[in-house]
């Protein structure tokens, strides 16, 4: 298991990008949260195995249909265990 901050960058809020990443977190099995910046940009802490995660920050670089991703920056951190994927208003 490992655990990743990532920030995603360009048209992100507003196009349902969190929403759509918990349901992404479901089926790839991965867990840790989701949320907006003040900045425009969306925030995620995640942790999975490997495989899980390298598809979830795949999907990350696409998001939902109507996002914009222009950034997607994926720092290592040491490993954090969570209970579920949630999304922090």
């Amino acid at each position: 298991m490992k655990t990743n901050h990532i920030k995603i960058s360009g048209r992100v809020q507003g196009v349902f990008y969190r929403a759509i990443a918990k349901e992404k977190a479901l089926l790839y099995n991965v867990k840790g949260w989701i949320k907006n910046t003040d900045e425009g940009d969306v925030e995620v802490i995640v942790t999975g195995d490997e495989k899980a995660l390298k598809e979830f920050i795949a999907w990350c670089h696409r998001g939902p249909e109507k996002a914009q991703v222009t950034n997607v920056l994926v720092t290592p951190l040491e490993k954090q265990i969570f209970n579920e994927f949630k999304v922090i208003r």
